[in-house]
């Protein structure tokens, strides 16, 4: 495909969520030589820490996820945003076809596919928003965060159940907070599964479980809000929570 210069200067942005890494990365690299700029998550937790990010304007589901079904992921797009949908799955019957396009999917492609047939898609959705602008507006992220740019002086440091802002401000913790926050920085910018933290922070998994996780992250935001910063715990919708900035835990 080619592009004009105008064009290129502001490229559609594509997201891919497929969890088979070979086929990823094939599409990643495909898509990229067809000159758009293509990001690749394998899961939809990563998929919500990437899109609270940047915007994006198309995005190439697969429907069977490890962590949440596709047609889930492309209802809370379709809520939530703008962005043009293409599932791409091996679902070939005609109930799951139409269970796709009732959850938001504006083409629906059955594996195997002929990767040239995809490009063809990508440019038809792309060819609608070089009319219509950019097509996607995360309704409710945090500000936009490079990653490669993202300040590491966020610090946690649990023996002292301190963390401690980017601009030196001090947050003192509860045991409970503590914990939450080991848990979710044990790989900045991963999500940490709403299981696993409910699991580790001794709550059942039921509606009462629930409810006190959300209240302990409410907490946080509200102790850092007074100190007038934004704490960058985004929830991954249905899936966990990450902590979309770096992170020094000491």
């Amino acid at each position: 495909m080619t592009h004009s210069k105008e064009e290129r200067s502001h490229k559609p942005r594509i997201i891919i969520v497929e969890d088979d890494m070979l086929l990823r990365n094939s599409l990643v690299e495909y898509l990229t030589l067809h000159e758009y700029d293509v990001t690749g998550t394998g899961s939809a937790g990563e998929f919500y820490c990437q899109f609270a990010l940047q915007p994006y304007d198309i995005a190439i589901l697969d429907i069977g996820l490890p962590d949440q079904d596709g047609m889930v992921l492309s209802e809370y797009l379709r809520k939530n945003s703008a962005v043009r949908i293409i599932m791409f799955t091996a679902r070939a019957s005609v109930d799951d076809k139409i269970a796709g396009y009732k959850a938001g999917a504006d083409i629906y492609l059955v594996k195997p596919v002929d990767f040239r047939e995809l490009a063809v898609a990508v440019d038809a959705l792309a060819s609608r928003l070089d009319h219509q602008g950019r097509g996607v507006i995360p309704v409710s992220s945090p500000k936009e965060v490079s990653p490669s740019a993202a300040p590491a002086n966020w610090r946690l440091v649990p023996n002292a159940m301190t963390l401690y802002t980017p601009d030196g401000g001090k947050i003192k913790l509860s045991v409970k907070e503590v914990d939450f926050m080991s848990l979710l920085c044990r790989d900045s910018r991963a999500t940490a599964s709403r299981l696993d933290l409910l699991r580790n922070l001794g709550y059942f998994n039921n509606d009462s479980g629930n409810r006190a996780l959300e209240s302990l992250v409410r907490r946080l935001r509200q102790k850092t809000s007074a100190l007038q910063i934004e704490l960058p715990i985004q929830s991954a919708y249905g899936v966990g929570y990450c902590f979309l900035e770096k992170i020094k835990v000491e």
